[in-house]
């Protein structure tokens, strides 16, 4: 693929807006530079001819500015996968997705608790963790439509809502953008952002074909995954293509290497667990003519677990409060229906305009069932039941201008409005509950979250510099309604925030490049921060709202190079951070006459580190590669470490290709967590990590020019090991540690074919 500066497809995915008003119009007036007369469209072409240089193979995303550009046009650090990248026999699931990318995780701890207080496990992949920031930090997108937010507190015992929402059987391209997005895409993205593009007809379609498919059939060993895929698409006349996608799987728990298979909990192997998943999407394509697109899709993501919860088992069941068996289940649900349309014009304000609207709904439920056996027998029985839904609109007005300054300059401008209302709220409801609770109840109220937002982003570009300024204006008021079901009045919040960012590229030569880009972020509080309400008056304890939080800022500072010379590929990225009124949860604000606990703005915390990645083609068949990201993370004011940071991680890997077979490895080395790396707050005997190397083998066969078969053996020498991410909070003299490790060596196994 060679594309110049600003020559690129015209139509991209979901991200951006236009409004008329005196705020828009100043911004766009300020941003905009001298005028220009509008020139003929051979002009315009000539200036971005004279504004490009060579991007043969480079990359082409869209989360870096909100519409296609070549990815060296991006003063960003940006992670591509498609292709191979998502092959099914390597990536089943979000966490296997960046296994390979420093400074990147997927939490994914065993699912493993006790009654109606533990909740270890129960939100699967919980989330990303992008350079030491994770949870709803974190914004997350599925062709431009927000990912619903994590649900995790202590305060609904053993339920935990994470946002593993995804079906990757649906998914064609994943960009992760690390770094502040806040002035592009608003509130949530103050760690950097996770776009997931869904699959379209034309990734199927061969020229001139009608009708195209593809069937997949996937074992992976790791949790005795079984999955079968198929996606059908075809052309139904000159203006309209269409595509249909049914995905079904089967799993069990995720393996470990715990070897006490005691029915209690002591065990710490795996607790029997059986999952579902099935998803489905239609998607139509209408291209009326004139440059028009329109994008039609309905989507329905549903997965379901069943859990013998041994770990809540007692040893010797000889209180009343001992439970003698517990079974936990849970069903996670998403529908989206979405238009994505496209429109050329002809004007001095916008050569393109875009506009998409969606709607989605959500909703998670987590039953826990317990056995007392020493109780009464009208109280033997326990049952929990936590609903968590959200429900959003979304809506996008975006404007495209491109245009010569004089000289060799050009200047791309991209304003808009976004505009958004979600619905968020909780039930919590069951039998037999604890003495000091009356079912249904809510945690927090319901709240209704709208979100109004004017942004701007022009770009200036010549052919040794790019200048790229970008300015939002976000309003965001969490307005929560008065229920029976919660016992207090519920706090409100509004507030406005004002993101700049300013990007910088200078091109070198065609070779090579420097960057840097200055961020602002900024984060709202959540309903559950903001009303958190739970009080158990027998254990001297509660937690209370706060209706003073403020949202989370930042500035960030990244700065870098890149290039392609030769056969040898690199990035570079050197970052720092500082996040003002950090919200932390659950910290204890009172200890008389009650403990109390709150979630409370912390002063501020840095983060700082810095990215090495880089490829070389040895030959024709083999290439090379190499990645290393670290980080550090401090919370200034108390001078603590901040825990959310995982080690120092090195991946080297190889590729080489034969025929019709390609072969590779991959060798990845997490560094220990230092003693002096961890806050001991909440765990003082914290366990830490050791340092440990993984090696996965991977082949695939072309057995023709429509099937593949592909296989990879992961953790190879069968090391024993922990992810930080998953212990943090574990103490190291814990019975049960070592469910906690990764999966042990597994084969996972791809056939797929296409039509």
């Amino acid at each position: 693929m060679s594309l110049t500066r600003f020559a690129v497809p015209r139509f991209a995915v979901p991200v951006s807006p236009f409004a008329f008003s005196p705020l828009a119009v100043a911004c766009a007036v300020l941003m905009a530079g001298p005028a220009q007369a509008q020139g003929a469209a051979d002009a315009v072409t000539t200036t971005v001819a004279q504004a490009g240089h060579t991007s043969a193979l480079r990359e082409v995303v869209i989360s870096g500015a909100r519409s296609e550009r070549v990815l060296d046009e991006v003063p960003a650090a940006i992670d591509v996968l498609d292709g191979e990248d998502l092959d099914p026999a390597r990536v089943q699931n979000i966490r296997d997705l960046v296994q390979e990318l420093p400074n990147v995780s997927v939490k994914r701890a065993p699912v493993r608790f006790g009654g109606v207080t533990g909740n270890v496990g129960r939100d699967g992949n919980a989330g990303f963790n992008i350079r030491g920031l994770e949870g709803n930090r974190v914004l997350l997108t599925i062709d431009g439509i927000r990912v619903p937010r994590e649900l995790s507190s202590g305060v609904f015992g053993p339920a935990a809502f994470g946002r593993d929402y995804y079906d990757l059987g649906l998914i064609s391209r994943v960009e992760i953008l690390r770094g502040a997005s806040s002035a592009l895409y608003g509130s949530d993205g103050l760690a950097g952002m996770v776009a997931m593009l869904t699959t379209e007809p034309k990734d199927l379609l061969k020229p001139g074909q009608t009708l195209g498919g593809r069937v997949g059939l996937t074992y992976d060993g790791q949790d005795d995954t079984r999955r079968l895929g198929l996606t059908l698409a075809g052309v139904a006349s000159d203006s309209l293509q269409w595509l249909g996608s049914v995905q079904m799987g089967r799993s069990e728990a995720l393996d470990n290497q715990g070897s006490n298979f005691a029915l209690n909990s002591t065990r710490t192997a795996p607790n029997p667990q059986k999952d579902k998943n099935t998803s489905l999407m239609g998607k139509l394509v209408f291209t009326p003519g004139g440059g028009q697109r329109h994008v039609f899709t309905a989507e329905h993501v549903d997965k379901s677990s069943e859990v013998e919860a041994y770990t809540g088992r007692a040893p010797v069941v000889s209180a009343p409060t001992h439970v003698g068996d517990l079974d936990g289940t849970s069903d996670m649900t998403r529908t989206r229906v979405s238009w994505d349309g496209r429109f050329p014009v002809v004007s001095a304000w916008a050569d393109d305009i875009r506009a998409m609207v969606g709607l989605q709904s959500s909703e998670s439920q987590e039953v826990t069932h317990e056995f007392r056996p020493l109780q009464s027998a009208a109280t033997q029985n326990r049952v929990r039941d936590v609903t968590y839904s959200e429900r959003i609109v979304q809506a996008v007005l975006q404007a495209e201008k491109l245009r010569p300054l004089g000289g060799d300059w050009s200047q791309k401008l991209v304003y808009g409005v976004d505009l958004s209302r979600a619905s968020l709220d909780n039930l919590v409801t069951g039998v037999n509950g604890p003495v000091y609770e009356t079912y249904p109840l809510q945690r927090f109220p319901e709240t209704v979250e709208t979100t109004s937002a004017l942004f701007v982003q022009s770009e200036y570009a010549s052919g040794r510099w790019s200048v790229i300024p970008a300015l939002r204006y976000d309003h965001v008021s969490l307005d929560a309604r008065t229920s029976a079901l919660y016992p207090l009045q519920p706090a409100s919040l509004s507030s406005d925030a004002v993101t700049p960012k300013l990007g910088v590229i200078f091109r070198g030569s065609d070779q090579w490049s420097l960057f840097g880009n200055f961020a602002a972020g900024f984060k709202s509080p959540s309903p559950l921060q903001l009303n958190n309400y739970f009080q158990n008056p027998l254990g001297n304890y509660e937690t209370i709202p706060n209706p003073n939080l403020r949202p989370e800022k930042s500035r960030t500072l990244e700065l870098g190079t890149r290039g392609l010379v030769g056969g040898f590929d690199w990035e570079a990225v050197a970052f720092t951070g500082r996040y003002k009124d950090f919200i932390e949860d659950l910290v204890t604000v009172q200890t008389t006459p009650r403990i109390q606990f709150q979630s409370v703005n912390r002063q501020a915390v840095t983060l700082r580190g810095f990215e090495l990645k880089g490829s070389a083609r040895l030959t024709a068949s083999t290439t090379l590669r190499a990645a290393y990201g670290q980080t550090t993370g401090t919370d200034t004011a108390r001078g603590l470490p901040l825990n959310s940071v995982n080690p120092a991680k090195l991946v080297l890997g190889v590729d080489h290709r034969m025929g019709d077979w390609s072969v590779g490895a991959s060798l990845a080395h997490s560094a220990k967590k230092a003693a002096s790396d961890i806050d001991t707050t909440g765990t003082a005997n914290q366990f830490a990590t050791p340092a440990h190397t993984t090696l996965d083998l991977r082949a695939s066969w072309q057995i023709s020019p429509a099937t593949r078969l592909s296989a990879a053996v992961h953790n190879l020498t069968d090391r024993k090991y922990w992810e930080w991410t998953n212990v943090r909070g574990i103490a190291a003299s814990d019975i049960a540690l070592d469910s906690y490790t990764a999966p042990g060596r597994s084969l996972s196994v791809a056939l797929v074919t296409t039509f």
